[in-house]
């Protein structure tokens, strides 16, 4: 049997079709991304534990079964807020270094029964919060791949492996995916089971998924949601679309206003309805909501730690959590209750479009690892519980990547990949 080229290279549908085909193994694709680690992860680090004999046995055991699942053979970074029953979930803290949970999460053993292949587990900021990994972008190793899902977004824009879990309580997906020019893609908050991955802020926090492809995001998306995996979804008619600059529009790089601008123009060539959009009053004060429901449980989630070994958390961590201790019962249930009154009237206001066409970041990766970009343009959705995707359209000064963000109403999954999918193809025009 001839081995294809660069295995590490293929997604994960290709993988599934090709081993399907017989044109190659799943052992044969562990080793090449294993290859990949071996030569590039010194520089990148974007790994913090693997298990290569554990990730082969898997694979030739995939190579002899006879069962085939929709995620047959499928290599996958986790991310080290979520529990693995054969890696040590550390969360990016002395506080737990070595320690190893009995059970996978739930949205591993879901990847596990549909045959995928847990690689290792990638790195993540301190408890997925503002403290950030020694990993660089694999795209230029002077700058930040993004945070907190670091490892993630550095691991599949390397070509390390196909697909990785990431979390996202503010922008913790969609800004490592887009620093590091790859999808990333958040769901409707509650879209998939929590079990199994480290707290942050309750309110906020959603599993979501980093791949190069559409279909991968689809896939994934399938397995942990339910859905009969199928063919990618599609429009039958040119989208409407919203462009929504959002009052943190002066705070874009040139480059991200242009890649907004350029979008939409382009789109509008290609067919779609473009339309300005006006956020509706108050919807600027969602920032300042965010930040006092962050702080507050956030320094509740860490409550065991903070009262048994504070020492031992970042100071950035410890800051937060001073805060959010000192935050009172009152002003805590009057941010909820603004940004729950403004996803009930999102729901209606985003019903108009098909998509919100959006900032992802505001520019290319900064420069150092010691701060991981600006989730603002990410984090209004998160609290807003909508489903959001970042696509790698564009290029700032110095030719690294720079996202465009669509958002989609709570629960509307199904249209956003399909806004997306034409959008990626309109933009090729």
């Amino acid at each position: 049997m001839s081995q294809l080229p660069e295995l590490n290279r293929l997604s994960a549908t290709e993988i599934v079709a090709g081993l399907e085909q017989g044109r190659f193994t799943a052992e044969a694709v562990v080793r090449a991304c294993l290859e990949r680690i071996d030569a590039r992860d010194g520089e990148v680090g974007a790994w913090v534990a693997l298990n290569a004999e554990a990730a082969l046995a898997q694979a030739r055991e995939r190579d002899r079964s006879g069962t085939r699942g929709p995620l047959h053979g499928v290599p996958i970074g986790v991310k080290d807020v979520i529990d693995t029953a054969e890696l040590p979930t550390q969360m990016g803290s002395p506080l737990y270094a070595g320690w190893q949970p009995p059970f996978d999460a739930s949205c591993v053993a879901l990847a596990r029964m549909a045959g995928a292949i847990v690689l290792g587990k990638t790195t993540t900021a301190e408890f997925a919060g503002v403290a950030p990994p020694a990993t660089r972008n694999p795209l230029d190793l002077g700058r930040t791949p993004g945070g907190s899902s670091s490892g993630s977004g550095a691991a599949v824009g390397d070509w390390m492996v196909p697909v990785a879990y990431g979390t996202q309580t503010g922008g913790s997906t969609l800004r490592p995916a887009s620093f590091c020019g790859v999808i990333g893609f958040k769901p409707t908050f509650g879209s998939y089971n929590p079990v199994g991955v480290k707290p942050a802020a309750e309110s906020f926090d959603t599993l979501g998924l980093i791949a190069r492809t559409l279909d991968d995001i689809e896939l994934f998306h399938d397995v942990l949601s339910g859905d009969a995996p199928g063919p990618g979804r599609r429009l039958e008619r040119a989208p409407r679309i919203g462009v929504l600059r959002t009052h943190l529009w002066d705070t874009a790089q040139p480059e991200t206003m242009a890649a907004i601008e350029d979008a939409a123009a382009r789109l509008a060539q290609a067919g779609a309805t473009v339309e300005e959009l006006t956020a509706p009053a108050g919807f600027d004060q969602l920032t300042s909501h965010r930040v006092t429901i962050n702080a507050y449980e956030r320094a509740r989630s860490l409550a065991g730690e903070w009262h048994t070994r504070r020492e031992a958390l970042s100071a950035r961590m410890q800051h937060i959590c001073e805060n959010g201790f000192a935050i009172g019962r009152a002003d805590y249930i009057a941010a909820l209750r603004a940004i729950e009154n403004f996803r009930l009237r999102m729901d209606a206001y985003l019903d108009g479009v098909d998509a919100v066409l959006t900032p992802a970041v505001p520019g290319e990766a900064p420069l150092g690892i010691d701060y991981a970009g600006d989730p603002r343009f990410q984090e209004l959705w998160t609290l807003l519980h909508a489903p959001t995707i970042a696509l790698p359209t564009h290029q700032g000064p110095s030719g690294l990547p720079v996202g465009i963000q669509l958002v989609a109403p709570r629960y509307g999954e199904a249209r956003l990949f399909a806004v997306a999918r034409w959008v990626e193809q309109g933009l090729r025009k």
